[in-house]
């Protein structure tokens, strides 16, 4: 395995909870009205530090996806999901962008979000936007 190059953001950060490897900067949300399984979470333009997993195809809440978990490099963390590809002509907005869950990231305060007991379990990727 080659030598890990991870690279450092400046301004307001978002990074890995476990391991505080830089993930996304706070201008780069596209949206923050994104739930996943375990709550809220944001849809960003850019992230680093981050590797794919397999493509697949997820019904979500919004129709159907091609997505890839991502990984933090750092520690190995699944800490959200990648679009590949949109099926539904409105949704095409979210290729190429990938969200990051707020329970499994801190934010630009050094705070964490945790799963309240209402949160659901269940489908992912209702929005707003």
């Amino acid at each position: 395995m080659g030598r890990l190059f991870v690279v450092s953001l400046e301004g307001k950060i978002y990074s890995c909870r476990h391991c505080r490897t830089h993930l996304a900067l706070c201008d780069d949300i596209v949206s923050k009205s994104f739930h996943s399984r375990h709550g809220k979470a944001y849809l960003f333009s850019k992230v680093v530090n981050v590797s794919l997993g397999e493509k697949e195809e997820r019904l979500m809440m919004t129709g159907l996806h091609t997505v890839a978990d991502i990984f933090c490099v750092g520690c190995g963390s699944i800490v959200g999901w990648k679009y590949e590809t949109a099926h539904e002509k409105s949704q095409k907005y979210k290729e190429g962008k990938s969200v990051l869950e707020r329970v499994k990231v801190s934010g630009p305060d050094g705070n964490n979000f945790w799963v309240s007991h209402e949160t659901q379990v269940g489908g992912s990727d209702a929005d707003d936007a």
